[in-house]
C-alpha cells in the first residue's frame, strides 16, 4: 500500500523558522533594484587616499555607538552610511546630507575594532560628492571652515576650562555665543 503524501504540517517534527523583520535601523525600500546598485562603489572609495580602510569594515556598528553626532541628531547613523556603501548605494550616499554632519572627531576610529578610519571615509565621500556636482565647491569649503572653526572653539573652551577649573555653564555658553557672533559677522 502506497503512503499518501501528507499535506498538513501539524505533525512535522521540525518547526518552520519564522521570518523576522530586517534588523536595521532604517526603513527598507519597497523595491531595491539591483541594477541601481554600484557594486564597485566600495572599491572606488578605497582607491582614494583615506578610503582604503573601508575594505576592513564589516558594519559592526561600534562607530555609531560612540558618535557624538548621534547624541544630537537621532537620524544620523554612521553604520547606516557604511552599510549603504557596502551595498553599493552610491546615489543614496553621495546625495545624502548625512555625509556632511560628521564632526571629524575621530571617536569612531578610536573605538573601531578593525581600525576603519570612518572620518577619512567621510572626507572621501564629501570629495566625491563635490566632484560629481552634488554640492557646490563653495558649500564644501564653507563646511570645511565650520570643521576648522569647531576645532578652534573646542580648543579655546577646553583650555579656558582647564586654566580656571571653575568655569560655570553660563560662562561657557557666553563664550560660545561671543565666538559664534564674531564668526557670523565675518
Amino acid at each position: 500500500m502506497a503512503k499518501s503524501k501528507k499535506t498538513d504540517d501539524t505533525n512535522d517534527p521540525a518547526p518552520k523558522a519564522e521570518t523576522a523583520p530586517p534588523a536595521t535601523d532604517q526603513p527598507v525600500p519597497a523595491e531595491l533594484a539591483v541594477d541601481q546598485l554600484d557594486l564597485g562603489f566600495r572599491e572606488e572609495i578605497a582607491s582614494h587616499p583615506g578610503g582604503e580602510n573601508i575594505r576592513r569594515c564589516f558594519a559592526c556598528g561600534t562607530c555609531a555607538a560612540g558618535c557624538p553626532v548621534t547624541e544630537v541628531d537621532s537620524d544620523y547613523n554612521c553604520r547606516r552610511i557604511i552599510r549603504q556603501i557596502l551595498f553599493g548605494m552610491r546615489e543614496e550616499v553621495l546625495s545624502s546630507p548625512q555625509i556632511w554632519l560628521c564632526l571629524v572627531c575621530y571617536r569612531c576610529y578610536v573605538r573601531c575594532p578593525q581600525k576603519v578610519n570612518f572620518t577619512d571615509i567621510m572626507r572621501v565621500l564629501r570629495y566625491m560628492a563635490v566632484k560629481e556636482n552634488r554640492v557646490s565647491a563653495e558649500t564644501f569649503e564653507r563646511i570645511n571652515e565650520l570643521d576648522r572653526f569647531s576645532q578652534v572653539v573646542r580648543h579655546d573652551l577646553v583650555k579656558g576650562f582647564l586654566e580656571k577649573m571653575d568655569v560655570s555653564r553660563e560662562d561657557l555658553e557666553g563664550r560660545i555665543a561671543a565666538v559664534l557672533k564674531e564668526t557670523v559677522s565675518q
